[in-house]
Formats: C-alpha cells, sequence, structure tokens
C-alpha cells in the first residue's frame, strides 16, 4: 500500500469515528428520553446502540492499522501489507454495520415497512461486498 493511500485511510476511517460518535450522540439526545418513556422499542434501540459502538471502534481500529501501514520504512513491507489488510477488514465491518443502523432506527419508531426496505437494502449491500471485497482489498505479500 503506498504511503499517499494508507495516509488519507487513517484519516478516512478517523473522520468515520468521528461521524459514528456523533450519530451515536444523536441517538442518545433524541431516543433515550423516549426509550425511557417507553414510547420507542427497546430492543432495537439498545441493538442499535451496540451496531454504533461496533462501527465506531471498528474505524478506530481501522485507523490504527492503516496508520501502521502509512510508517513507510519504520515498517517492513509483509507487516505494512498485513496492517493494511486489517484495516480494510476493519473498515469494512466498519460500514457494514453503520449501514444497518438506519434499519434498525426505523424499527425502533416503529416504521416497520420502511425498516424492512431498508434491511432489504442492507442485506443486497452485504451480499455486494461479500462477493466483491476480496478483489478490492489491500493483496497479499507475495
Amino acid at each position: 500500500m503506498a504511503d499517499d493511500l494508507a495516509a488519507a485511510n487513517v484519516n478516512r476511517s478517523y473522520q468515520l469515528s468521528a461521524s459514528s460518535i456523533a450519530i451515536f450522540t444523536f441517538l442518545l439526545l433524541f431516543l433515550y428520553p423516549k426509550f425511557v418513556d417507553g414510547e420507542v422499542e427497546a430492543l432495537p434501540f439498545q441493538a442499535t446502540l451496540v451496531v454504533m459502538g461496533v462501527a465506531t471502534f471498528s474505524f478506530a481500529f481501522a485507523s490504527f492499522y492503516y496508520y501502521g501501514a502509512s510508517l513507510g520504512g519504520r515498517v517492513g513491507n509483509a507487516d505494512r501489507t498485513l496492517y493494511a489488510r486489517r484495516g480494510d477488514r476493519l473498515w469494512l465491518l466498519g460500514c457494514i454495520v453503520l449501514f444497518l443502523a438506519p434499519s434498525l432506527v426505523l424499527f425502533t419508531v416503529g416504521l416497520l415497512p420502511v425498516a424492512s426496505i431498508w434491511f432489504a437494502l442492507w442485506l443486497v449491500y452485504l451480499l455486494f461486498v461479500i462477493r466483491h471485497f476480496p478483489r478490492v482489498q489491500t493483496a497479499r505479500e507475495g
């Protein structure tokens, strides 16, 4: 992985971590009072918070690995490739669960038809990723 690409991936992952934290905070500010009052479904609300936590930390760990891949001469090529591949996988995990969150929020507020469509689109995305991710992740050292 080129140094400039690895550095850009660090920045993108940090930005996605920050966005995930902002979404998490938004969920707490607006939905937690409704959760306490029993106005929203408890299980999807809590699942959404867990999903946002997984997304946030996946992006944060991806940033760490991409940073390791950007270190140039301080890290060997085999380690840089390993860090980049781990960063790719963590970034993907973060994206997958981040894209699940909207359907969970819609289930939380009781918009079942819309939530079902969002969930179906998420499943299509998941299948797309399973099929295409192996071709776009950092190539193995060898």
